[in-house]
């Protein structure tokens, strides 16, 4: 039971072809039951695997769905233990990845981790997938279904890829001021509880951090292979080498009008440079969000499309800790917040440490 999959196929009353031809490639060899409804969810017996695989048609809403969800954010059904995957296919070039991330971040926060890339999407004329299949010598549906095979293999290769280590190392990053901030606060609070571990924590508040200026791949790839960027700095000298190093990536990240930083969204697009050449399924991604009113599932919903599905690092069970609080200090006497943080700490101890 623990090898066998369970595919979770919200059915809306729609026919898709295409989407059928991609999972009969990407499931070929392995068992696997199915399941369509919320109900049928709500009494199954679940295994270790689950993949979504979700039509949206042209409007990307497929109702089935959002009952599912709506499950699982109500906590009828625990997905602690399990390793997902979603294949989502529409009819738009538009809300492939919108519903995709939200679906990830709910499985998520119920306990499911998620391998680097885990999300596979075919859209409209499938033109997202011009550049994999000119690489993979294919057609756009062959590369898309490659796609979904190597999802699959992804989540089964989840546990081998996440060595547990008796000294991990952790790469914290962050562009907020120790003295007015709520989320280094916070993060002051989970590193107590986190001996065992090794850090390397790089502010990128000071000095100037330039975007990605958008080089054509061969220049990208060439300042790549060496580790480095074309702009250089703090990005190319100190958060490339903790980046290639580290057992887990923590994101300390503040809600600034609903989005990430300026400084920390300069890193996420820098991080190209540096994909080029490497790929990080075998290292974690957490994250510390504080809101000063809400809107923290949107920050939380930004680091899952721009590190994981884009850039490979994989999701542990909950890896964000999302919290709000508005005044200096304010976060430390928030009701629980101490056992929340000691909680959160644990979740990377578990992710990490042997």
């Amino acid at each position: 039971m623990k090898d066998k999959l369970l595919v979770i196929r919200p059915s809306d009353g729609r026919s898709n072809s295409r989407l059928e031809e991609v999972l009969r490639f990407s499931l070929e060899g392995r068992e696997y039951d199915e399941i369509t409804s919320a109900e049928e969810l709500s009494s199954a017996e679940l295994p270790r695997y689950i993949l979504w695989a979700v039509d949206i048609g042209c409007t990307g809403i497929n109702i089935e769905l959002y009952r599912i969800l709506e499950l699982i954010r109500s906590g009828a059904v625990s997905l602690e233990g399990r390793i997902g995957g979603i294949i989502i296919d529409g009819e738009s070039r538009n809300y492939t990845k919108s519903v995709g991330r939200t679906a990830v971040l709910t499985c998520n926060m119920a306990g499911c981790a998620f391998p680097g890339r885990c999300l596979v999407e075919g859209h409209s004329n499938l033109s997202n997938y011009t550049i994999q299949s000119r690489n993979l010598g294919t057609d756009l549906i062959g590369a898309y279904k490659l796609a979904g095979r190597g999802l699959i293999d992804e989540m089964y290769l989840y546990n081998a890829k996440h060595s547990r280590r008796r000294n991990p190392k952790l790469l914290v990053i962050h562009a907020s001021d120790s003295r007015t901030s709520n989320t280094l606060a916070l993060w002051e609070l989970v590193k107590s509880h986190l001996d065992a571990c090794d850090f390397r924590e790089i502010s990128l508040r000071n000095g100037e951090i330039m975007d990605c200026r958008g080089c054509s791949y061969e220049v990208c790839r060439y300042f790549s292979s060496s580790g480095k960027c074309f702009y250089g700095g703090t990005i190319t000298e100190l958060v490339y080498p903790g980046l290639l190093e580290c057992d887990a990536l923590i994101m300390l990240c503040p809600n600034y009008n609903d989005a990430i930083s300026a400084n920390l969204a300069a890193f996420v697009n820098r991080m190209t440079a540096l994909f080029v050449s490497n790929r990080f399924y075998d290292k974690s991604l957490f994250s510390i969000i504080v809101s000063g009113y809400s809107g923290g599932e949107i920050i939380a919903e930004q680091l899952v499309s721009g590190l994981c599905m884009n850039k490979t690092l994989s999701l542990p069970p909950e890896f964000a800790l999302i919290e709000t609080a508005n005044q200096p200090g304010e976060i430390l006497s928030l009701e629980g917040i101490e056992d929340r943080a000691k909680a959160f700490a644990d979740r990377i101890l578990q992710a990490v440490h042997s």
